[in-house]
């Protein structure tokens, strides 16, 4: 199950960060990638996680690890130590960077930077979630106080 699942949260992460990257952004193409992706990915995670985190499924704590919880390094490892951590782990993680992905697109788009201009950003969110978005943060800024300075 967990093997499969890892597969199909990837593809549907990889379809979305393709139309955003790369497909006209029309209201429609933006939707798919909000509920079609994000929503999508958030809801996956949120039955896998309860069935794990409530021991129906791959309990994920190994024998002398202690119980499975985010209060310490050990606990964190327990839980990521079995193929439901990891996959669960993984599909927070493409939940968040793709939402990530599409904020850092809408607020591009916003302040007139072209897609040739976005991509980079797109991409080092896609493989490096945080780097991306502090990359894009810092490029961001002056566009942003420009257009607040026009504004006023």
């Amino acid at each position: 199950m967990w093997p499969l699942l890892f597969s199909l949260t990837n593809a549907m992460a990889l379809a979305a960060w393709v139309v955003l990257a790369f497909l006209p952004r029309k209201p429609l193409a933006l939707s798919a990638v909000l509920y079609l992706g994000v929503a999508l990915l958030c809801l996956i995670y949120a039955v896998c996680f309860a069935l794990f985190v409530s021991g129906s499924v791959d309990p994920g704590a190994l024998p002398g690890a202690g119980e499975p919880g985010f209060g310490s390094i050990a606990a964190v490892r327990a839980l990521f130590m079995s193929d439901g951590g990891v996959v669960i782990g993984w599909t927070h993680y493409l939940a968040f960077d793709l939402f990530t992905g599409l904020w850092i697109a809408r607020d591009a788009d916003a302040k007139g930077f072209g897609r040739v201009v976005q991509v980079p950003f797109l991409a080092a969110t896609f493989i490096a979630g945080p780097v991306g978005l502090l990359s894009w943060l810092l490029v961001r800024e002056p566009a942003a106080r420009a257009m607040a300075r026009r504004k006023a």
